[in-house]
């Protein structure tokens, strides 16, 4: 059997892409970095987004990549490239505009209002969550972007994110929460949520509901209800809500190094949701763990195996945890804000390539296109924070 490394190559050869690089040694990692080096970087990646769209508006595809990918439903690949264009235009919303990144946001707005629903991939996999959850988010934002404030707009969109909300009313679990698998005995509503998924679209909640998008009052108290009770003590988040919190011992998965990916957008969230807990001290503490326990985010990325490295960190959760810091950060006092973004910076222009991309999974299109948007998003967070 050829070894991980070896499999990861030829992954990246599937996709017709370079293999990955390695990082830079962490002794030519700058501790901090300014935002004109964040805004060339920024520069770079929002020009290899206007510039691989595809001819329908779309980006990436939804075929797998690579034989490291194989063993999904059909449908969860597209699925995955639903969810990958959601977080692109929600950067081209989110960053300045231009001609070139207008056009491209126009046309791929079109695209996400026009292309079919997502549906459930097989019994157990149930990833068509993904693009649910960041579909109500990005047709929420889109709807208060004054570029889609014709009434055109207003009605395609509204009747997407009314279409995305109707998956998640259907597929919320009895404690509240969303998920992507289920177990058996399989049912039509799953059983299974987490507390990073559903972290996802809580901030969202009441905006649907002032739309109307769902009648019944207690989801959006379920769900914030859900992510409060995966908090634990030592300020981590379970993974997922257990009847005996329990952040476990040795290499846990729900212990602080185990919980890196999840911190920054639990506590995100909850705060925008107006719960009390979620102090500032508490804010700057889960960013302290992040930044010194980073190392354990490191070892993951580009990882092909799900949760295989220390504490059952996972690769994907590397752009996931560093947009969702940035958030984080910005909800601290302005005077504080910089300092942490100057820290966060290096950790996101470190890993990109050349042609403005970046990764952290399996080398896919659809994940190389979903780190590039985090990344953006992350770094155009940090220099809008003192405007």
């Amino acid at each position: 059997m050829l070894p991980w490394i070896s499999l990861l190559a030829l992954a990246a050869q599937d996709a017709g892409q370079k293999p990955e690089r390695e990082l830079r040694p962490a002794q030519d990692v700058p501790a901090t970095m300014s935002q004109d080096q964040a805004l060339a970087s920024l520069e770079r990646s929002l020009r290899f987004i206007t510039t691989t769209q595809n001819s329908d508006g779309s980006w990436c595809g939804s075929a797998p990549d690579s034989v490291m990918e194989l063993g999904f439903n059909p449908e969860t690949y597209y699925t995955w490239q639903l969810g990958a264009v959601e977080l692109t235009l929600l950067s081209l919303m989110q960053c300045d505009e231009t001609p070139e990144r207008r056009a491209a946001l126009e046309r791929g707005m079109e695209w996400f209002c026009t292309t079919r629903l997502p549906a459930r991939g097989s019994d157990w996999d149930v990833d068509y969550m993904w693009p649910s959850l960041y579909g109500v988010v990005t047709a929420l934002e889109a709807l208060a972007d004054p570029r889609f404030a014709s009434p055109e707009w207003q009605r395609k969109i509204e009747t997407r994110g009314r279409a995305f909300m109707e998956i998640l009313e259907r597929s919320q679990v009895p404690e509240g929460g969303w998920g992507y698998y289920d177990d058996p005995p399989f049912t039509n509503r799953p059983k299974w949520a987490t507390s990073f998924a559903t972290a996802t679209v809580i901030p969202s909640l009441e905006a649907a509901q002032k739309r109307g998008w769902f009648a019944d009052p207690k989801l959006r108290e379920r769900a914030v209800a859900y992510v409060a009770g995966c908090a634990l003590p030592n300020g981590a988040y379970e993974y997922d809500l257990n009847p005996i919190p329990r952040a476990g011992a040795g290499e846990s998965i729900n212990s602080i190094k185990g919980s890196l990916g999840r911190i920054q957008i639990c506590n995100w969230s909850l705060r925008r949701c107006g719960i009390k807990f979620v102090t500032d001290d508490k804010i700057r503490e889960g960013l302290g763990a992040f930044f010194e326990h980073h190392r354990f985010l490191d070892v993951a990325r580009m990882r092909p195996v799900p949760h295989e490295a220390y504490y059952a960190n996972a690769g994907y959760f590397y752009f996931f945890g560093h947009y969702y810091a940035a958030l984080a950060i910005n909800e601290l006092p302005a005077s504080e804000r910089e300092a942490w973004h100057a820290k966060l910076r290096p950790h996101l222009v470190k890993c990109q390539y050349e042609d403005g991309s970046t990764s952290d999974f399996l080398h896919s299109r659809y994940d190389i296109l979903a780190s590039t948007a985090y990344a953006a998003m992350a770094l155009d967070l940090g220099l809008a924070s003192t405007k």
